[in-house]
């Protein structure tokens, strides 16, 4: 990183850079190195060990294809459980959704104190709802020990390398798939499928090993550069991922939600695949 911008070290052989505006907070929390700055596209940008993670002006694109893709599609969601979204996103867009209780475990408890203060618009006060119960604790410990069930688990991680490399394994899906209840879903974020096919691939013949309808799905996410967002879909019942567009609409008519990215026609799009990445599940 120079003086005036940040550059990636996510890929030994790709890079993108964005200019830095100023530093609103740079230190090392319990877990890893923590980069907040403003750049002038994007807004307060986060990034974790050299990482971006999200930024204010994009982050839509992600924290409501993976809240609102699996909930609609479920139909009655109450209990949720998040594990990782430190910064708030996920939950705020589950709270959208009047009857869930959501659960959410968080690992890096100073992510989620940095986010309230210097990027307050991702979380949009979720943290101070009475709904969420929030737990400073690892999600894999959490999955392995709980006797509770779930309607949706998702699981917010950030890339396979340092704290997030745990929450990858096949143990902890099946922890996970143990987690659900009969119509439950699992959501995981698998990576840029383009620069990272392995995560996808991989995350898909773990599913496919526990779960009767394993699938991916996709969005675009502006600062995950270089294509397609994917996560991974996992549950027992192919019904909810087949829920009919027009059962769709319904159920986001009633919400009456205002989003930028997430609709009905969106939700039945995302799991049709390029090639290149349907690919990956053979």
């Amino acid at each position: 990183m120079s003086e005036k911008w940040f550059s990636e070290s996510l890929y030994e052989d790709f890079q993108q850079s964005l200019l830095i505006e100023r530093i609103l907070f740079k230190g090392r929390t319990n877990f890893q190195n923590a980069l907040i700055f403003y750049n002038k596209r994007f807004g307060h940008v986060l990034t974790l060990d050299g990482v971006i993670q999200t930024t204010e002006r994009d982050e839509f694109c992600y924290h409501e294809m993976m809240a609102h893709v699996p909930l609609i599609a479920h139909g009655a969601a109450q209990r949720v459980l998040i594990i990782g979204g430190g910064d708030g996103g996920i939950l705020r867009e589950v709270l959208k959704h009047p009857y869930t209780q959501p659960t959410m475990i968080e690992l890096d408890q100073t992510i989620i104190k940095i986010c309230q203060e210097y990027m307050p618009t991702l979380s949009d006060g979720a943290f101070d709802d009475e709904r969420a119960s929030i737990h400073f604790m690892d999600g894999v410990k959490f999955v392995e020990n709980t006797n509770k069930k779930f309607d949706v688990i998702i699981v917010d991680s950030t890339d396979p390398i340092g704290p997030g490399q745990v929450l990858f394994t096949e143990e902890f899906y099946r922890n996970c798939a143990r987690c659900l209840k009969e119509r439950g879903v699992l959501v995981t974020q698998t990576g840029v499928t383009f620069m990272q096919g392995e995560e996808a691939q991989n995350t898909y013949r773990r599913m496919k090993n526990l779960f009767a309808d394993p699938s991916l799905f996709i969005t675009q996410v502006p600062t995950y550069g270089a294509g397609y967002m994917t996560f991974g879909w996992g549950s027992q019942r192919s019904d909810i991922r087949n829920t009919p567009l027009e059962i769709i609409e319904e159920r986001l008519k009633l919400l009456n939600l205002d989003l930028k990215y997430y609709s009905a026609a969106i939700h039945k799009a995302s799991f049709a695949l390029p090639r290149y990445i349907e690919r990956l599940k053979n």
